[in-house]
């Protein structure tokens, strides 16, 4: 026996990834529906072979389903997200709403997936944010083994991490740059994206860091170990899909370059590709559709004691969001949901 899923906001390019993921992965599906807001209604996509027409979410009545995957912002998931849970129907959210609910477990599978029994307490487990899931696949098996004292990243995020709007805002620049006079000012992000890089994700704090970089260092905590520093730099790249990290780690216990690629070679979730030559490293292009979050250019950091420095590198709409999301939905099926 299988499932009865939810996808909300499938028309956006999480909500597209997440059924082209279930249907990838062979989820034991019986019956699936794709919400969207009542202007998308009736919008056909896909999932696997099948065409699916999109239902309107207001109206939509989640008693007798299993598991609703929500890939929609914050205001909408404060109204709907409740009202699945008060059905019976489990939400894996993917907005950042519940994330820091301590009463909501926040789960990456290959890290943290025995959290997941905590989902009775709201019916509700949030996804990470993109970021944060991919830095924690490849911390947690260095932190098993020599404990984390410090990180230090600087991110590289790519311009779908923003939506629809974001990809567009790129490739419209791109586009006006060499057309005089079709220029294109400046609208989802708060500098120019073509041929640029912006140091800011989200809104700025009162401490100078900008949200995203307060969602990397509280996500980390919560999800891998709350004693581990983090400090992060979140920077917006002209690149549509794929975040890249620059990662720094300090441990408390010794561990050599040669180890720590011995040891991510066999994590989880993790493909090591590290050769010391021209390009013997993954770039975001490569990412592209791919499950794995990449990691290259392992090498000692000398400027401390026991150091590590990494390059990481992840499909941010894949392992990011929507993979991570189905994921958490089948450690769910597996060990709380079971069927038939």
């Amino acid at each position: 026996m299988g499932y009865k899923i939810v996808v909300v906001g499938a028309t956006g390019n999480v909500g597209r990834e997440m059924l082209n993921i279930l249907a990838e992965r062979e989820f034991p599906v019986d019956e699936i529906v794709a919400l969207a807001s009542r202007k998308s209604m009736g919008t056909e996509i896909s999932f696997g072979d099948k065409t699916l027409k999109t239902k309107d979410l207001d109206t939509f009545d989640f008693t007798g389903w299993d598991i609703a995957l929500f890939a929609i912002g914050s205001d909408a998931t404060k109204i709907y997200a409740p009202r699945a849970a008060s059905a019976g129907c489990v939400v894996i959210d993917n907005s950042s709403l519940y994330r820091y609910d301590p009463q909501v477990p926040l789960i990456v599978p290959e890290v943290n997936a025995d959290e997941i029994v905590r989902y009775k307490n709201k019916m509700i487990i949030a996804n990470p944010n993109c970021s944060t899931a991919q830095m924690v696949v490849v911390l947690k098996p260095l932190h098993d083994r020599a404990r984390i004292k410090r990180v230090v990243v600087a991110t590289y995020q790519s311009v779908s991490g923003a939506g629809k709007e974001g990809i567009d805002e790129l490739w419209d620049q791109t586009k006006g740059m060499y057309v005089p006079g079709k220029e294109v000012a400046p609208k989802k992000f708060t500098k120019q994206i073509a041929f640029n890089v912006i140091p800011q994700i989200d809104v700025f704090l009162d401490d100078g860091s900008t949200k995203e970089e307060w969602k990397m260092v509280a996500e980390t905590k919560k999800i891998l170990d709350t004693k581990i520093k983090v400090t992060a730099t979140c920077v917006r790249v002209p690149v549509f899909v794929g975040h890249s990290e620059a990662i720094n780690i300090e441990f408390e216990d010794p561990i050599d370059w040669q180890e720590a690629q011995d040891i991510l070679r066999e994590a989880p979730g993790v493909l090591l590709i590290d050769k010391r030559e021209p390009g013997g490293y993954i770039t975001p292009v490569e990412c592209v559709g791919d499950y794995a979050t990449y990691v290259s250019r392992v090498r000692q950091d000398s400027t401390v004691e026991n150091g590590i420095s990494l390059w990481c590198v992840s499909d941010n709409l894949r392992k990011g969001a929507a993979l991570n999301a189905v994921q958490i939905a089948e450690v769910l099926g597996n060990r709380c949901l079971k069927k038939g």
